[in-house]
């Protein structure tokens, strides 16, 4: 892939765009059953949480896995992303009033978690070369 659509692919704003789109329509979905305008609240906050860990999770994972090693540099930057993640997303949504919690959050969760643990993979069989 070359091009302007290379430098699309590798633009943040196209990530933490489609992270908002994708994330705050899955959450709109899981809480369609309730009255408006929960799933849109629901939707909104969850695409601005997604958007945001788009932006953070990645130098989150470079920081922490440089703060370990052995097994723990594998093991503990995701553990620590997912609790965090998990942590932030449940207290955001209870807050928020978000009728179906377990269901918004586990796809987002899902995600971030993967995304983290494949990337601190990454990482780690780098630095253990």
């Amino acid at each position: 892939m070359s091009g302007p659509l290379a430098r699309l692919m590798r633009s943040s704003i196209v990530h933490v765009g489609f992270a908002f789109l994708a994330m705050g329509s899955w959450a709109a979905f899981a809480n369609r059953a309730h009255q408006m305008p929960a799933p849109l609240q629901a939707g909104l906050l969850q695409g601005a949480i997604s958007a945001t860990i788009t932006l953070v999770l990645k130098r989150a994972i470079e920081y922490l896995a440089s703060r370990f090693s052995g097994l723990a540099a594998l093991l503990a930057p995701p553990v620590i992303a997912g609790l965090v993640s998990a942590s932030l997303l449940t207290i955001l949504h209870t807050v928020s009033g978000t009728p179906e919690i377990a269901k918004t959050i586990a796809v987002p969760l899902t995600v971030a978690t993967s995304y983290a643990a494949l990337y601190n993979y990454s990482l780690w069989r780098i630095r253990k070369a």
